[in-house]
């Protein structure tokens, strides 16, 4: 159980009024003497929105909290109130969008706590409807997981540390899991991903988990699993290197969402795949130069050994289209491009059907959960164009990188296949209510949101 919940319905609460800004005068004048005092004196009557009002009852006592919002779409405000209000349980009255709200309180309490041991207690929410609360835990457990794992170190959390964590979400859910693992990868055809990963000592390997019946819709989610990138022998200066353990979010992405669709148990037939490596630097490291056979078959020339994800994804990917999804997911760190074209609170978004990225972006704009559309634009090609090789895996220019990354990938996926590929930071440079700093689950909410309206019987 979410330690900032509570379902139990013959618990005391006290009660939490969202008031929208609009709704702040005609409230105001509702009130009695006492409250109108008790808030001059308090907060001098200012209702911006993000205040948050304690209001007590004639013994001096708290007997209900207004919190003031911007609008009725205004989820962060409640984000806040896990950690500002007085440890207790509460409860939202008259909310106009229940579920959205409580999610928003749900990701407002999150701390990562492997390694340090919390401060805080959040204050809890009374969940009082079972259906509803199923959907709440769902979708907060796996942003918790996902946050979890991006925050957590190489050391800790290396290629083979990762696949455990697939493997015990297969045993939770009744899935079936496969590793292909080390050399094996080359006797399978997977060279990409072993290239990448030979240098390690931590071996690479290509995780394949199966959930649900095969007579279902089949959806495969792919995810860039590098659980570091030092760059390779193209090394990346030790500021860009920093944060690298996040590299490997796309899988943990996959992973997620995955969990989501088996704990609603939506009738699809599930497939995950998961490149799992570390592109690190020894004698064996793959060197600019270098030509690698794809498992598709084309032959790739290393430009930069920095440019390792679309690698792994493109031996990920090319497995993936042998089962002719009817839809396809990538999630992947890829590039500094994407990070330079839309900050780092957007995930790009590339997909070759339109009425994929406008179904995407309206689920979006509903859960607060934002993504971009960028262009697989063809003319770019030309930039992966090597003169040994079918393809270089860097762009002859620094132009952009997320798209001629995107078209990269978009080689291994036949035209006929529905398919999606996110470029994300996948993390929280700066800390704001409900989006700590720190590892980040983006647009998982709106891909769930999707997957239940398409899926969902």
């Amino acid at each position: 159980m979410l330690n900032c919940f509570v379902t139990q319905t013959d618990t005391l609460a006290t009660p939490i009024l969202l008031l929208p800004q609009k709704q702040t005068a005609d409230w105001l004048a509702q009130q009695n003497e006492f409250t109108r005092n008790w808030l001059h004196a308090t907060n001098n009557l200012r209702l911006d929105a993000g205040t948050v009002l304690l209001l007590p009852n004639s013994d001096g006592k708290l007997s209900r909290i207004v919190c003031c919002i911007a609008d009725e779409r205004d989820l962060w405000s409640v984000a806040a109130l896990p950690f500002s209000l007085p440890p207790g349980t509460y409860s939202l009255e008259r909310v106009p969008d229940e579920v959205r709200f409580c999610l928003a309180w749900g990701l407002g309490a999150y701390q990562f706590t492997r390694y340090k041991a919390s401060t805080k207690t959040p204050a809890q929410l009374l969940l009082s409807d079972p259906a509803k609360a199923a959907q709440i835990f769902n979708i907060v457990e796996s942003t918790y997981w996902v946050r979890d794992l991006i925050n957590t170190p190489t050391d800790d959390l290396g290629p083979s540390e990762l696949a455990h964590e697939a493997v015990l979400l297969a045993k939770d859910y009744g899935a079936k899991l496969s590793q292909v693992i080390g050399p094996e990868l080359l006797k399978q055809n997977y060279a990409m991903i072993y290239t990448v990963g030979r240098a390690s000592d931590d071996a690479p390997r290509l995780v394949d988990l199966h959930w649900g019946s095969k007579s279902h819709p089949k959806l495969t989610l792919v995810g860039k699993g590098v659980c570091f990138d030092t760059g390779g022998l193209n090394l990346k200066p030790s500021s860009n290197m920093a944060l690298m353990k996040k590299d490997m979010a796309g899988a943990a992405h996959a992973l997620g969402l995955a969990r989501m669709v088996m704990q609603a148990k939506l009738p699809v037939c599930l497939r995950v795949l998961l490149p799992m490596v570390e592109n690190a630097v020894s004698g064996g490291a793959y060197r600019p130069g270098d030509v690698i056979k794809s498992r598709k078959g084309l032959t790739i020339e290393i430009g930069n050994t920095d440019a390792e994800g679309r690698l792994v994804l493109a031996d990920a990917l090319a497995e993936a289209v042998t089962d002719q999804p009817d839809l396809l997911i990538d999630f992947s760190t890829l590039t500094g491009a994407a990070r330079v074209a839309l900050g780092t609170e957007l995930a790009a978004l590339f997909t070759n059907r339109d009425e994929l990225a406008e179904k995407l972006q309206r689920h979006a704009e509903e859960e607060f959960d934002p993504l971009w559309r960028l262009p697989l634009y063809k003319p770019y090609r030309e930039l992966l164009n090597s003169s040994i090789a079918d393809m270089n895996n860097a762009s002859s220019d620094g132009y952009g990188g997320a798209i001629t990354a995107a078209l990269f990938l978009k080689e291994f996926v036949p035209e006929e296949i529905p398919w999606i590929h996110f470029d994300m930071m996948a993390w929280n440079l700066k800390g704001r209510a409900g989006r700590p700093v720190g590892g980040e689950a983006h647009t998982l909410r709106a891909l769930f949101a999707y997957l239940q309206s398409r899926f969902a019987t």
